[in-house]
């Protein structure tokens, strides 16, 4: 009976434990954002339990995903990474707008040269000045100053595009985490269930033992059987109570990683609505349909192309160093001995400025190898993204036709182990077979069961896990 129970109890508690280590790092190649969301650019407050979901009420698999996509952390921090690149954007857009300053300078020069020049621009000059000995010469000049990027090689406007392209990737990220963490909290709750069942199995055992131990005893002392029959019974009975205390700690363990995915402290009261007779999935489309279908819905993929143009455009930026520069520049501002302002006194500067760089120690040719190898990086990347979804897909589409087999396989295997424990009870009832016997008919019996439940939860997970490979959620 033991061992048909610990093989499944040990599957829910890997898959369990798996989760709860998983919702901590929900990370694709990229990171989530559904379509109709808009995304933020302030941390909103993080909340200890959304209003909108009482803690009193149990929670059903779609109430749980609801406060998952508004609780998890990693959703929130994906969210937050695209208004950083909404901004990041911002700064790069503001190339093209003119750049204005006011600044004000003070200067003292003995210097003939730099004396003549301030007193000029002060208006003060006069045919009776000594301009070999003008003496110490104070100038104070208060202006505006405006420049304006005419051409920079394109380089304003790769960057841009490049920038632009990152707020696409951040989005796409964004719908990944959210893919993944839909298909964690259902994986993760399918399993709780199925550890509960698991423990429901333990229980009853443990009550069928106990009675089968108290009869033993009975016929024991009226002389009818053996005391190594009521020996191996307790042995059985240590056994099954084992079985139970490592399916209540897989509950246990499920619970957590459930209120993990939710965004919630070890602590937190929640309640999860039990789920009666969980339907049996659907076999799956063909696999190249399924291939083909995440291929045009998986973030990932969407993302690994974006990146790609993203270093074209990196490329250009770094090309363009090469092409020559224009600028625009006006001053409007005043020169005098004292801070105070007077119209009769300003002057107005203004031109263009246009530069070509013609050696710079090989800086600009090296980041334009750079850039280069950085676009072979993510052409690569993103047919290894390609590679692995068409792999997941290919998983999780076996996984799930093997699912589907073992339940109609446990289906007759639980028919069966139920009609030979009948069988054997009345036989060893009768005193025609071993206690031996009868143990095993029990342990053969529970391991169906176990074996039942175990199919139906992984078809279950499995059915969520083809799901995500697709990229329904994104």
């Amino acid at each position: 009976m033991n061992r048909g129970i610990t093989a499944a109890i040990a599957v829910f508690s890997c898959a369990a434990f798996s989760a709860a280590l998983c919702s901590g790092e929900l990370v694709a190649g990229s990171r989530v954002s559904s379509s109709d969301e808009s995304p933020t650019t302030a941390a909103a407050a993080p909340k200890a339990f959304p209003k909108a979901f009482p803690i009193e009420r149990p929670l059903a698999l779609d109430d749980l995903i609801t406060v998952a996509l508004e609780n998890n952390p990693d959703l929130r921090i994906a969210t937050e990474r695209i208004g950083e690149a909404q901004a990041r954007l911002g700064e790069a857009m503001s190339a093209f707008y003119p750049r204005l300053k006011t600044r004000v300078a003070y200067e003292y020069t003995d210097n003939p040269a730099l004396a003549f020049s301030m007193i000029v621009s002060q208006r003060r000059f006069s045919p009776d000045s000594n301009i070999n000995h003008p003496g110490g010469t104070t100038n104070f000049r208060p202006e505006i100053v405006g420049t304006y990027s005419l051409y920079r090689g394109g380089q304003d406007y790769q960057r841009g595009k490049a920038v632009e392209l990152g707020v696409e990737v951040s989005a796409l990220e964004r719908g990944s985490i959210r893919n993944q963490l839909i298909q964690m909290v259902s994986s993760t709750y399918y399993g709780y269930l199925a550890a509960q069942a698991a423990l429901a199995v333990a229980e009853r055992s443990i009550e069928a033992v106990q009675s089968q131990l108290k009869q033993t005893r009975i016929r024991y002392e009226t002389g009818t059987t053996l005391k190594s029959d009521v020996l191996s019974i307790e042995v059985q009975l240590a056994e099954v109570r084992d079985a139970q205390i490592k399916a209540a700690n897989a509950v246990e363990l499920a619970y957590t990683a459930i209120k993990r995915l939710l965004g919630l402290p070890v602590d937190q009261p929640l309640a999860v609505a039990r789920l009666t007779n969980p339907p049996i999935p659907r076999s799956p489309a063909t696999l190249d349909d399924l291939i083909a279908q995440s291929l045009k819905q998986r973030p990932e993929v969407e993302a690994a192309a974006r990146q790609i143009d993203m270093r074209v455009s990196e490329l250009k930026m770094a090309r363009g160093a090469h092409l020559p520069k224009a600028d625009a520049f006006v001053s409007y501002g005043q020169d005098s001995r004292n801070p105070g302002f007077s119209t009769a006194k300003d002057n107005l500067s203004a031109g263009v400025a246009v530069e070509l760089e013609l050696f710079s120690g090989f800086e600009t040719s090296e980041r334009v190898v750079a850039a280069e190898r950085k676009l072979v990086q993510a052409r690569e990347a993103e047919r290894r993204v390609r590679l692995g979804v068409e792999s997941e897909v290919k998983a999780a589409y076996l996984t799930l036709q093997e699912a589907l087999e073992r339940i109609q396989v446990t289906k007759a295997s639980v028919q069966a182990a139920e009609e030979a424990l009948r069988l054997v009870t009345l036989q060893w009832q009768a005193g025609t077979v071993t206690v031996t016997r009868y143990i095993d008919a029990n342990v053969d019996r529970d391991q169906a069961h176990s074996l039942a439940i175990a199919a139906r939860y992984d078809a279950l997970r499995a059915e969520v896990g083809l799901k995500k490979a697709t990229g329904v959620w994104r």
